[in-house]
Parts: C-alpha cells; sequence; structure tokens
C-alpha cells in the first residue's frame, strides 16, 4: 500500500489489542464471590462469561461496517469511551441483573481488535500486515495468560470490585494513548453502513473468504478445546491441583506467544501460504507425536500438555497469517471482512467448545482430548489449502 499514512504506532496498538481480549476471563477467579454477594446461583452469574461472548460475537459484525463508514479512529475512541463506562458501572453494580446489564456492554471493546487489525491493512502491504499482526498476537496472547493470575489475587486481598477499577483505570491509560497516536487510517469510506452490511454476502460468497475464516475458526476451536477438555482430563487422569492445573493452562497460551512472535519476524521473509501451511503441520506433528507417546504406555500430565503447546505455537503462526489473507480478499471491505471472520472465528470456536463438553467424560480423557484437537487441526490444514490453491488461483 502506500505509507502516505502513518499507522498507529505498534505499542499503541499492543495495549489496544491487550485491553480487548482481558476482560473476558479477567472475571473468572471472582465468579463465586459474585455470585455469593449477589445471593444468585453460580449459573446466573456465569452468564458474565457465555453472555459476554455472545454479545461480542454479534458486535464484530456492526463495529467493522462502521469503521468502514465513519473510520477507524472515531469506532475505537467511541467503544473505549463505552467500556470505561460500562466497567465502572459494573464495579458499582448493587444487584446481578444491573451488574449482567453492565457487563454485556462492556463487550463492545472486544470488537476492537478486529478494527485494529483493519486499520494496519489499511496502510501496510498484505505481507506486512501479516508481520505486524504476529506482535500484536502476541499480546493479545500474553493477556488472557495473565489476568485471571492478576484479578485472583487482587479479589482475595482487596475484593473483584477492585479489579474493575483497574480495568477502569487500563481503560482510561489506553483511551488517552489512541486519542494522541491512532490516527485516521481509512480514508476510503463506504457511503452507508447499511451498505457495508450488505456486502456480507459478496464476501461469503468468496471461497478465499471461507478458506481463511474457517481456518482460523478450526484453529482457534484447538484452544477452545483444551481450554474445555484439560481441566476434566488433568482432574481425571492426575488428580492435579487447582493451582498447577493454572500453570499447566498456561503452556498452550505461552505456545501461542512464542509462535506470534516468530510469525512476526518471519512474515515478509517467507511467503504467507508457506507459514500458514507450516503451523497447520506443527499443530498436527505436535498432536500426532503425544498421541503415539501416549499410546506407547506414557503415563504423565506433560504427555497431555506438551502436545497443546504445540498447538498454541502453531496457532501464532497461522492467526496472524489467516487473518491477513481474510481481511484482504476485498480491499473496500476491510473492517466488514475483519468483523466477519472474528464472528465466524468466535462462534465456531464457540461450537467446538461445547462438542469438547459433551464428548469427553473420565473414562476417555486419555485420547478424546488429544482426538479432538487433531481433528480441529486437520480441518484447519484442508482450509488452509483451499486458501492457498485459491491464491494461486488468483495470481
Amino acid at each position: 500500500m502506500t505509507t502516505e499514512v502513518r499507522a498507529p504506532r505498534v505499542i499503541t496498538l499492543i495495549l489496544l489489542a491487550a485491553l480487548a481480549v482481558l476482560p473476558l476471563n479477567f472475571i473468572v477467579p471472582s465468579l463465586s464471590a459474585l455470585a455469593l454477594e449477589f445471593e444468585v446461583d453460580y449459573g446466573v452469574i456465569g452468564l458474565a462469561l457465555a453472555g459476554y461472548a455472545g454479545v461480542s460475537a454479534c458486535l464484530q459484525l456492526v463495529l467493522g461496517p462502521l469503521s468502514d463508514r465513519f473510520g477507524r479512529r472515531p469506532v475505537i475512541l467511541a467503544a473505549l469511551a463505552v467500556f470505561l463506562f460500562a466497567t465502572l458501572g459494573a464495579a458499582l453494580a448493587q444487584d446481578a441483573t444491573s451488574f449482567l446489564a453492565f457487563r454485556m456492554v462492556q463487550a463492545v471493546i472486544a470488537p476492537v481488535y478486529a478494527v485494529s487489525l483493519a486499520s494496519i491493512r489499511d496502510v501496510h502491504t498484505r505481507e506486512e500486515a501479516a508481520s505486524k499482526i504476529g506482535y500484536i498476537a502476541t499480546a493479545w496472547g500474553i493477556a488472557p495468560l495473565l489476568g485471571p493470575s492478576i484479578s485472583g489475587v487482587i479479589d482475595q486481598v482487596f475484593g473483584w470490585r477492585v479489579g474493575f477499577a483497574l480495568l477502569a483505570v487500563l481503560a482510561v491509560l489506553v483511551l488517552v494513548l489512541c486519542w494522541s497516536d491512532f490516527r485516521e487510517t481509512n480514508y476510503k469510506r463506504s457511503t452507508s453502513v447499511l451498505s457495508q452490511m450488505r456486502a456480507y454476502p459478496e464476501l461469503l460468497s468468496s471461497q478465499k473468504f471461507w478458506a481463511y475464516a474457517l481456518c482460523m475458526s478450526f484453529s482457534m476451536g484447538g484452544f477452545y478445546a483444551f481450554l474445555a477438555g484439560a481441566p476434566l482430563a488433568a482432574h481425571a487422569l492426575y488428580n492435579v491441583s487447582p493451582a498447577t492445573l493454572g500453570l499447566l493452562l498456561g503452556t498452550i497460551t505461552v505456545g501461542f506467544m512464542l509462535g506470534s512472535f516468530f510469525a512476526g519476524r518471519l512474515s515478509g521473509k517467507l511467503e504467507l501460504s508457506r507459514l500458514l501451511l507450516l503451523g497447520r503441520l506443527l499443530a498436527i506433528g505436535g498432536l500426532l507425536g503425544g498421541l503415539l507417546v501416549v499410546w506407547a504406555g506414557a503415563d504423565h500430565v506433560l504427555m497431555l500438555f506438551v502436545p497443546c503447546m504445540f498447538v498454541g505455537f502453531a496457532n501464532g503462526f497461522t492467526q496472524p497469517s489467516a487473518n491477513a489473507g481474510a481481511i484482504s480478499v476485498k480491499p473496500q471491505l476491510i473492517g466488514s471482512a475483519a468483523g466477519l471472520a472474528s464472528a465466524i472465528s468466535v462462534g465456531g470456536a464457540a461450537v467446538i467448545s461445547g462438542l469438547v463438553g459433551v464428548i469427553i467424560t473420565p473414562e476417555n480423557a486419555r485420547y478424546s482430548l488429544l482426538l479432538i484437537m487433531l481433528a480441529t487441526a486437520l480441518a484447519a490444514l484442508v482450509a488452509a489449502l483451499v486458501a492457498i490453491r485459491a491464491e494461486r488461483k488468483a495470481a
């Protein structure tokens, strides 16, 4: 593309990406305390997770077209302001109803990640965008790793409301940073929001877009499968304590961070198709190796988690390349494509997570988790191959 428009600094995008993903599981250690304080069943307060995810998936479809119509900067600044208001409201809530209402409004921050990726593509080539996205995805991996640990300590020492106050402070800092640094990158505005949303069928009719989006979805689905199935498998097979489980769950996120970092370094030096393919082959190889070791008789908790670290590393390679590919299918629909691809990814991964809860039992946990993750990795490989073939046809 051109260098006439300056993209936001990488540190700005990294902090924005971290704030976009942090609130999702920041609340997890406080769920029991919330249910107790508001005197509701745990299942009711659990809507703070499920409802948040559902609202964020829907908003992905809205904020992308809005950023194509009105620009990236106003959409991001408005989302940050609304998130700040909702976070303060949740921190001051006196009952479960008002807390959950403010919590749902908080979800406006999640689609900001996709809009920030669109701003990168506005001013960079596809290969350059993949490199930038790789670095930003590192923060996307660090935030959910550190968030629950920090919020758990805050909840235990000061109470959950102080944790939400900390989120509000972070929102203010990022809002000020974006106000000063996030210049507008989209100068090819659409004529109306409805025209952008009517463009969704155009994207959905593109085989290339579907291939990239499904590659992202199945890759993320492997991660969601791990989060849904690993606690049951670790407890049923090895009676792992909650503290140890928390550390082990971080293995896949550490892998993702490392993969994203290396993807950032290699993008521009290797074709995106090669990075995409390499990521998928790494995931399949790691899972097959883990299954072979287990079938050979190895019986240690690390035999469950080390193969999953390969999946995280592989996803770090895959996601930046697939993201860059998806939002490049229709250059005039970058924001819409970013939102739609994110919605497909989150929605598909959520379905896979639900299936894991149905399939995995204490009796079959030794193999079933790795087999499900292998199935998602194979499906992502097929999608990646379709995307690569479509790119070569279009060349």
